[in-house]
């Protein structure tokens, strides 16, 4: 599979809210979700819908997140 650039969404602590941030790639195959790499981070598998492969206009506002929705997948 090749790798693509990606902008991955991550969730934020309870003092400050969630943003995208940019320079991952990643990769789908037959499993479900996405692989997500990056060198500073431990490359994971995450749902789709955290990942977005277009930059997005405003880093601060979240994706539609389904409900009951997991945020690794392992």
């Amino acid at each position: 599979m090749e790798r693509e650039n990606c902008w991955v969404w991550f969730k934020g602590s309870l003092k400050e809210g969630g943003h995208w941030k940019g320079g991952f790639t990643y990769k789908r195959d037959e499993n479900s979700g996405v692989l997500i790499q990056n060198p500073s981070y431990v490359p994971c598998r995450v749902p789709h819908w955290r990942v977005s492969t277009t930059e997005p206009l405003d880093k601060y506002k979240g994706p539609e997140i389904p409900e009951n929705s997991v945020w690794k997948i392992l």
